[in-house]
């Protein structure tokens, strides 16, 4: 190779391999504790001959009959809540082999980078990621009253059971910013009762309901009437028991999208991915115990002010709203609150020593 091809060829070789040492190293994590199943937990096993070669990056089969099945995003700005919310699933479950994570990432994100990632922080974490081609919903999203509600990723957990494979017919969905001191097998383990019934989540039947929508939807006779023989009440779409074979049927995600085109023509709601689900399924949901999401702890959506444990027991806690617990616990501007997640932050700060 001639000498001039030679010098630019190494450049080239040192600047990618410059490049590719940034992205690895913006956010380094620690490996998390190995947990294994107590001795009375199910084997779990794939009993579908269509899915003996469906297997993730560590060869393990995501269509495990028994597991629990646990949908998240994934993206580089959030993966800090996400570890955490992973090593929290794990470290509180009786059976944390059974559980099974499926990460939903957009289409352009670094999926190599965040499978190594994950990797190398669980190596033995039964996952699979699943790119998100968010062209489509790009264009129904309309401005809401915070940027970060904007993200069409924030909408993917619509897209669950059309992203999934099939054979994964139950899923328990989680956002990033929160964590689980309780085990998630009671929790996906809710009944659903009727056929009809999609989804089930905590209910809060004390907010004002009509503040999620304004005054153009009630105002609207046809529109208003939407929640005729319903008992709608206000439900966080962070943490939901989702029917995936059940939504299939009904063809649910057509219904939010119907919704979002509406909102497109004429502005019925202020708050991004929420108000589309509760016009879809408040009032038709099966009910789960408050403690499974103590939510709000990232304040309101304009100033991310501090905030209190609702009263009772507590099995989730949830950093809902503008203020997240790691960005403030990085700018010494910590909640009270926060300090119950840091336990959870796998970080590898610059200072952390080798045991």
């Amino acid at each position: 190779m001639p000498k001039p091809l030679l010098f630019s060829f190494l450049f080239l070789s040192l600047s990618l391999l410059s490049h590719a040492t940034i992205l690895t190293l913006s956010q380094q994590f620690k490996e998390a504790p190995q947990f294994y199943n107590s001795p009375d937990c199910p084997s779990i096993t794939d009993t579908n001959t269509n899915n003996k070669n469906n297997k993730n990056n560590n060869n393990n089969v995501i269509c495990y009959d028994g597991a629990v099945h646990v949908a998240m995003t994934l993206d580089t700005q959030y993966i800090r809540g996400s570890m955490a919310a992973i090593l929290s699933v794990l470290q509180h479950s009786s059976c944390p082999e059974n559980n099974i994570f499926h990460f939903v990432t957009t289409a352009t994100a670094n999926a190599s980078l965040l499978r190594a990632t994950l990797s190398t922080s669980f190596p033995y974490l039964k996952f699979q990621i699943y790119p998100f081609d968010d062209t489509h919903v790009s264009g129904l999203i309309s401005t809401s009253i915070r940027s970060a509600l904007d993200c069409p990723l924030n909408y993917a957990r619509s897209y669950l059971p059309n992203v999934l494979p099939s054979c994964v017919r139950r899923v328990v969905y989680l956002d990033s910013d929160l964590v689980l001191v309780d085990d998630i097998a009671k929790l996906a383990a809710t009944p659903l009762g009727g056929d009809d019934t999609v989804l089930a989540a905590p209910e809060y039947c004390n907010a004002n309901f009509t503040s999620y929508f304004t005054l153009t939807f009630w105002s609207n006779p046809s529109l208003s009437l939407t929640f005729a023989n319903r008992k709608p009440c206000y439900f966080n779409t962070g943490v939901m028991v989702i029917d995936l074979d059940r939504w299939r049927a009904g063809d649910y995600t057509k219904k939010i999208e119907e919704w979002m085109e509406l909102q497109k023509r004429m502005r019925i709601y202020q708050l991004g991915s929420l108000p589309p689900f509760l016009l879809v399924f408040a009032g038709k949901i099966a009910p789960v115990d408050h403690k499974w999401n103590q939510h709000g702890l990232g304040g309101d959506n304009f100033r991310g002010l501090c905030r209190d444990l609702h009263p009772g027991p507590v099995s989730l806690l949830h950093w809902s709203g503008k203020g997240k617990p790691w960005a403030r616990l990085d700018a010494n501007r910590p909640c009270p609150l926060d300090a119950l997640w840091a336990p959870y932050d796998l970080l590898q700060t610059p200072f952390a020593l080798d045991s």
